[in-house]
């Protein structure tokens, strides 16, 4: 059980970290993230509430004792990160690597979150 719980922090606060660069990103290199929307097709007026939604969603994930929407966080970071990983891929910046590994990290604290909470 102790080795289940380490897991899941370890992996928990690397996606953490992880996510916080993506949203400092958002928020103080804006004209670089904005440059990649519009590669992406995507409206750049989405980068600020993007970035709300995706601190939002750590917060649920830290949360102890709001299950349901600890799920809907996990479950709105797995389309995320899916798309992420399609959307740099398609357009082959060469840039998914950062969403693999973010899926993965999701994966591993998703797990084993189930298995400590038994």
């Amino acid at each position: 059980m102790k080795r289940d719980k380490i897991i899941y922090y370890v992996a928990t606060g690397l996606l953490t970290l992880l996510m916080l660069f993506s949203v400092s990103m958002y928020f103080f290199k804006h004209d670089d993230v904005s440059a990649m929307f519009t590669n992406f097709g995507y409206p750049t007026y989405i980068i600020y509430p993007y970035a709300v939604a995706k601190l939002l969603g750590l917060v649920a994930l830290w949360l102890p004792n709001f299950k349901t929407l600890k799920e809907w966080a996990y479950s709105a970071f797995f389309f995320a990160f899916i798309l992420a990983f399609f959307a740099h891929y398609m357009i082959g910046d060469g840039e998914q690597t950062g969403a693999l590994i973010a899926l993965v990290l999701l994966g591993v604290s998703y797990i084993f979150y189930k298995r400590i909470n038994k």
